[in-house]
């Protein structure tokens, strides 16, 4: 499944974004998931999408997503952002779902009456939403899977039932035939843990056949109400008791077919699995790059990486001027590792790094890191205000990237400072200027 790289905007670029042309469909959302303060354009599978923040201004203001649409266009532009909305709240962990609709010739946005009534919006800072490598889904059938997805978990403590029945069609939607879904649910209720296991458990020691159960007690008695048939009644305290305390059961094997079977990542999943080197992958002689992967060490001369020209930025930033065009050296090669160095070309800035091929990774070396002076050249301002800039945004837990011009920038290993409590990144670069002004000033 593609993840590929989703490029985020943040700040007067987003807003330079919703005034280039006319002609915009606005959705406001209920939603879950930390949602961002200001706007931010985010460029999915071909479309962009604005995330409308939600303290644009001196009143707060709902969470909503516009895009790109002319009222002719309308049925269209809002099944992009339904589809979006899926894959967006399955890969941060919770849901958001559409709940009301403006087009116009302008991005009109929602007042706070509608984001009290409908979200429960936990703040992403002014920078710190991402969404990047969201997969994007091509597949009708995972689409679905996902589009049940969403309402279930909407409808989760809200009404216990339509729920239940939101994540059964997960499963239900993918095949069919009823004995085949019925194989997969033997094959994996006893797959389950925590609470939904217990459930599992307690339904076995009455009697029941789990998965029939799940069928005839669940999801026919959801979606149906003949008389004289077996209903869930809502005025009978046992049968919503009972589907209730379902619910955690089926909310399992929903999430377990989405994430096992249709192998949709989550942020979370993608964390531990994706190899942030992929994009530099063919730069690489295959036999040096095979060689790393297997955890040998090749020789340095062969890998093709000395003597590029990338760019060092902190996300989701562009790089700043000085760190634009840096060069690499490569240093060492050690056992599907390599560490290089990238420089300014006045020699006064140095940034280490170390590529770990066998498990797909990159580390950003604080410590190996410093500004240069040499026969030639001594760091100026911009050089001490651009290094102390990424140190310590570093320390704060800021992701680095490098830049290579026509592919994907590839992500550091977040640092975790051991022993030292981060300082407020613009206190702390400030003070260092101040100093390099007064030795400056002393030397002189």
């Amino acid at each position: 499944m593609k993840t590929p790289y989703v490029p985020h905007v943040f700040g007067e670029a987003a807003v330079r974004k919703l005034r280039s042309r006319v002609g915009w469909v606005s959705a406001a959302v209920a939603s879950s998931v930390p949602w961002p303060q200001k706007d931010v354009w985010v460029q999915y599978a071909g479309d962009d999408f604005i995330l409308r923040g939600t303290e644009n201004g001196p009143q707060p203001t709902a969470p909503a997503i516009t895009v790109p649409g002319d009222r002719e266009e309308l049925e269209q532009s809002l099944a992009r952002v339904y589809r979006f909305t899926s894959v967006l709240g399955w890969f941060l962990g919770g849901y958001v779902d559409v709940v009301d609709v403006i087009s116009g010739s302008h991005p009109f946005g929602f007042g706070a009456q509608m984001r009290h009534a409908f979200s429960t919006v936990g703040q992403a800072g002014a920078k710190s939403f991402n969404c990047n490598h969201m997969p994007i889904i091509e597949d009708e059938n995972i689409r679905i899977a996902l589009a049940f997805w969403r309402e279930g978990e909407r409808l989760r403590r809200v009404h216990d039932s339509y729920s239940f029945l939101s994540y059964f069609k997960v499963i239900e939607s993918q095949y069919s035939n009823g004995r085949q879904r019925e194989a997969w649910f033997n094959n994996n209720i006893d797959k389950m843990a925590g609470d939904a296991a217990a459930r599992v458990a307690q339904l076995r020691a009455g009697g029941a056949d789990v998965g029939r159960h799940l069928y005839d007690s669940g999801r026919n008695a959801v979606a149906h109400a003949s008389f004289g048939g077996g209903i869930v009644d809502p005025d009978v305290v046992a049968d919503r008791r009972r589907i209730s305390a379902d619910l955690v059961l089926m909310r399992e094997l929903a999430w377990r077919y989405i994430s096992e079977e249709l192998r949709v990542p989550t942020a979370r999943s993608l964390s531990d699995t994706r190899n942030r080197l992929e994009s530099w992958s063919s730069l690489l002689d295959p036999v040096a790059l095979a060689t790393l992967e297997d955890g040998a060490t090749p020789d340095a001369s062969t890998l093709g990486l000395e003597g590029l020209r990338v760019g060092l930025a902190l996300w989701p930033d562009h790089p700043m001027d000085g760190l634009r065009a840096l060069t690499m050296h490569v240093d060492a090669v050690h056992e599907g590792a390599v560490r290089i160095l990238l420089f300014n070309d006045r020699m006064t800035m140095m940034f280490a790094f170390v590529l770990d091929f066998r498990h797909g990774r990159i580390h950003t070396q604080l410590d190996n890191s410093s500004l240069l002076q040499n026969d030639e050249h001594h760091p100026v301002e911009d050089d001490v205000r651009e290094f102390a800039t990424v140190f310590h945004r570093v320390i704060g837990n800021a992701v680095v990237e490098l830049c290579l011009e026509g592919r994907e920038p590839i992500d550091c290993e977040v640092v975790i400072p051991v022993n030292i409590i981060p300082r407020n990144p613009d206190e702390a670069v400030e003070e260092a200027v101040e100093a390099f002004r007064r030795e400056r000033g002393q030397q002189g």
